[in-house]
C-alpha cells in the first residue's frame, strides 16, 4: 500500500496557507505590473480575475472534496478525464508555480535590492539562496511551515495596510494614469497577469491528502481565502491608482513601496512586502512538490520521486527536484517574464480543471455545471484575448 500523508491541516491552517501562496506577489508586484498595462481600468481587471477566480475555485473545490487526494489537476485530470489530461496538467502545474515561485523569490531579492543598492548578481544570489532556505524549512515539516504561515500572512496585511493607508494620505497623481477603454485587449492581458495572483486557493486543493475533514474544509477555506483576496486587491489597487506613477514602477521592477516616496511608512511597506513573498515562495516549494510526488506515485516520473521520510511528513526527492526548477527560472528570468509564464500556463491548468469538474457525478455534486463552462471559457478566453494584446 501506498504510504500516504498525514491530515494534520485544519480550516484555520488551509486558509493560512491559501493567503500564505496569494498574500505577495500578487499584491505587492502584480498589481503594479497590471496598472501599468490597464491603466485606470486596472479594478476592472482585478475584478475580472476575481470573477475567473470564483470559478475556478469553486471547480477546485469540487474535485478536491470529490477525490481528496495530493496532486491536484493532476490526479483529478486521470480520475475525470484521461492519462493525457493528467500528465499536461502535471507540467502545466510544475511550470506555472515554479515560474510564480520564481518571480516572488526574484521580487525578494529585488526588494532588498532597492534598500541596499547592490548590483544584479546579487538578485540572482539572494533569490535562489531564498528558495534554498524555504526548500529546507518544507523539508522540516508541514506542522513548523504552517506556524510560519500565521506569522508570514500576519505581517504582510501589516504592510498592505500601511501602504493603503500611506496612499491616501499622500496627494493624488490621477493626472499619470494612461486611459484605457473598457473593451481594450489591454485591460484582458491586465486580467491574465492578475489572475495568477488569485490563484492560491488552488494550494489548498493540492494539498487534499493533508487536510482534515477535506469535504468540508476545502471547500469552505477556497470561498473565505477568496472572499477575504478580492477585498484586499480592490483596496491596494485604488491606493495605487491614487498615486501610480510608471516611470518608478518600471524602474524598480513594479515595487508597489516605491510609490509612497519617502514616506517614513515605505520601509514598512518593504519589509511587509519581503515577508509576503518569502510566504509565496513557502507554500509553492510545499504544492509544487506535492504534485511531484504524485507523479512519481503514478510513474510519471522516476518511482523515487515517490518517496517519503520515516515520518509520511515530507517527500524529500520531490522536494528537492522542485527547488532546482524554480532556482533554474530564477536563474535565467526576470520578474516580468518569470509572471507571464506563469500567467499562461496557470490559465491552461486551470481549463483542465474545468473539464475535470464538468465530469464529477450528480450525487457528489455540489456546484452547478455552469460554473465550471463559465470557468473553462473564462481561461480560454483570456489566454486568447491576452495573446492578441
Amino acid at each position: 500500500m501506498t504510504p500516504q500523508l498525514v491530515r494534520e491541516t485544519h480550516l484555520g491552517g488551509a486558509i493560512v496557507i491559501g493567503l500564505g501562496s496569494i498574500l505577495g506577489t500578487g499584491a505587492y508586484v502584480s498589481i503594479g505590473l497590471s496598472a501599468s498595462i490597464a491603466g485606470d481600468l486596472l479594478i476592472w481587471a482585478i475584478i475580472i480575475a476575481a470573477f475567473t477566480a470564483l470559478c475556478n475555485g469553486l471547480s477546485s473545490a469540487q474535485l478536491a472534496s470529490s477525490h481528496p487526494v495530493s496532486g491536484g489537476t493532476y490526479e483529478y485530470g486521470y480520475h475525470f478525464l484521461n492519462p493525457a489530461s493528467g500528465k499536461v496538467a502535471g507540467v502545466l502545474f510544475i511550470v506555472a508555480k515554479s515560474a510564480s515561485a520564481a518571480t516572488a523569490a526574484l521580487a525578494v531579492a529585488q526588494y532588498i535590492n532597492s534598500y541596499i543598492g547592490m548590483s544584479y548578481w546579487f538578485v540572482k544570489f539572494t533569490s535562489i539562496l531564498l528558495l534554498l532556505v524555504l526548500t529546507l524549512t518544507v523539508l522540516s515539516g508541514v506542522r513548523r511551515t504552517n506556524w510560519l504561515n500565521v506569522i508570514i500572512v500576519s505581517l504582510s496585511l501589516v504592510g498592505l495596510v500601511v501602504f493603503i493607508l500611506a496612499a491616501f494620505s499622500l496627494p493624488a497623481t490621477t493626472s499619470s494614469l494612461p486611459s484605457t477603454e473598457i473593451g481594450s485587449l489591454s485591460l484582458f492581458h491586465a486580467a491574465a497577469l492578475m489572475f495568477v495572483a488569485f490563484t492560491g486557493y488552488g494550494r489548498i486543493a493540492t494539498m487534499g491528502e493533508e487536510i482534515a475533514e477535506p469535504r468540508r474544509n476545502i471547500p469552505r477555506a477556497v470561498w473565505l481565502t477568496l472572499t477575504l483576496i478580492s477585498t484586499i486587491y480592490i483596496l491596494v489597487g485604488l491606493a495605487v491608482l491614487r498615486v501610480y506613477n510608471p516611470a518608478m514602477l518600471e524602474a524598480d521592477s513594479f515595487n508597489i513601496a516605491i510609490l509612497v516616496g519617502g514616506s517614513s511608512w515605505r520601509r514598512v511597506i518593504i519589509i511587509g512586502g519581503v515577508i509576503a513573498m518569502t510566504g509565496v515562495v513557502l507554500n509553492l516549494v510545499l504544492g509544487v512538490s506535492r504534485v511531484v510526488l504524485a507523479m512519481g506515485r503514478r510513474g510519471d516520473l522516476p518511482k523515487t520521486f515517490a518517496k517519503l521520510d520515516t515520518d509520511n511528513k515530507s517527500a524529500p526527492v520531490a522536494t528537492w527536484m522542485t527547488f532546482f526548477i524554480m532556482a533554474l527560472i530564477a536563474l535565467m528570468g526576470e520578474i516580468k517574464s518569470a509572471w507571464t509564464l506563469s500567467a499562461f500556463t496557470v490559465l491552461a491548468y486551470y481549463g483542465i480543471t474545468n473539464l475535470a469538474a464538468l465530469k464529477v457525478t450528480v450525487e457528489d455534486r455540489f456546484i452547478p455545471r455552469w460554473v465550471s463552462i463559465i470557468g473553462l471559457l473564462s481561461c480560454s478566453g483570456l489566454i486568447i484575448l491576452a495573446v492578441l494584446a
